[in-house]
């Protein structure tokens, strides 16, 4: 049995003690697929550190893991991972510069802070633009996707493909939310609304009416907690493993934005790799993202069942809700949808009609 065989079944297994009640921390995930290919020449030994922002029971970290165990089995031990989650070494934002600087390996950012490097990125962030996960995989693993891939090469940076942040969600403590007007607040304040250091989510939620306030991942539950903002959004997954529900009382299922994860090394690291360990390292990082995608959509539903379980009311909106959230952030696109490409935007949106055609 490998590693990764152990790490699931223990994952799976594990439960949460809260308030007396006996909670699953994770779904039954798929196990990890079989482990194929030739084991690599000796090109010497090489420890490889890996930053993370999610917590251990993440389809993230788990597919982490099995990317490690690729790599473990197929170079008889020489290329092994040791991964770090729970932002230990920092937000998004710090472990790509620390990549440049060559002092970590590897980490595995959302899309949305590597806009800064990639402006072309900033089409993930606009809201509403991919529906289903379907569009979205067929966006990740488009030409224009694998473009955006390519231009982080002179960055310091070498990203080696996209899976699944998730769609993202709101949450907040202040009060249930099924419209603009609820997030705006009308008779009351409007949400302060943690987002990503990223213009176009903040844009989005200027648009409707909130106060958005950029926040490293790693401060947010305290923040929450001491009531420093109202609420933040993030997929389902996230919010459970990061027990955001501890905090926040309210959801709402409004799937606004579909953020992809980028796995990413260091062009310092890369440089230094033989091309037969390059290769490997690629080839790794490709299936355990199809791997890490796949748990994620197994867990998205089940995580939102799980807050509600814990006691988060949330609340489902429905098609004519969602069009009137769309029709408040309109104002995003007449702003950056120059900004970021109009061929762009509209190759986006060529895919999701043609899936939606499917």
């Amino acid at each position: 049995m490998h590693y990764l065989w152990k790490h699931t079944l223990l994952v799976t297994g594990a439960t949460l003690l809260s308030s007396g009640i006996a909670y699953a921390q994770t779904p039954d995930l798929s196990a990890p697929p079989s482990i194929e290919g030739a084991v690599v020449s000796d090109h010497g030994n090489v420890t490889l550190r890996m930053g993370l922002g999610l917590a251990e029971s993440s389809p993230q970290y788990i597919s982490s893991q099995y990317f490690a165990d690729i790599l473990d089995q197929r170079s008889e031990g020489r290329i092994s991972v040791n991964i770090f989650p729970n932002s230990q070494l920092g937000d998004d934002v710090q472990m790509m510069e620390m990549l440049q600087t060559g002092t970590l390996d590897m980490t595995y950012p959302s899309s949305s802070p590597a806009t800064s490097y990639v402006s072309e990125l900033a089409v993930f962030d606009l809201p509403f633009l991919l529906p289903t996960r379907e569009a979205a995989i067929e966006a990740m693993r488009s030409d224009v996707a694998q473009e955006m891939l390519d231009a982080f090469e002179g960055t310091g940076l070498k990203a080696l493909t996209f899976s699944e942040n998730g769609f993202r969600q709101l949450s907040n403590s202040s009060r249930q939310v099924s419209s603009p007007e609820d997030v705006a607040g009308l008779d009351v304040r409007g949400l302060s609304v943690r987002t990503m250091e990223n213009p176009v989510h903040l844009a989005i939620w200027q648009a409707l009416g909130a106060n958005p306030t950029p926040m490293a991942f790693g401060e947010l539950f305290s923040a929450m907690e001491q009531g420093v903002v109202d609420g933040q959004e993030n997929p389902w997954s996230t919010i459970l493993t990061s027990n955001f529900h501890e905090v926040q009382d309210y959801g709402s299922e409004t799937r606004h934005v579909y953020t992809p994860f980028i796995m990413m090394i260091s062009e310092r690291t890369w440089n230094r790799l033989a091309p037969e360990y390059q290769a490997l390292i690629h080839e790794a990082a490709l299936q355990s993202a199809d791997y890490e995608i796949q748990l994620a959509s197994e867990y998205d539903d089940w995580a939102r069942d799980q807050l509600e379980e814990r006691g988060m009311q949330i609340t489902r909106l429905d098609d004519y809700q969602i069009a009137a959230f769309q029709a408040a952030v309109q104002p995003v696109y007449e702003e950056w949808a120059p900004r970021i490409g109009e061929d762009l935007v509209t190759e986006f949106q060529r895919i999701a009609e043609s899936t939606m055609a499917e």
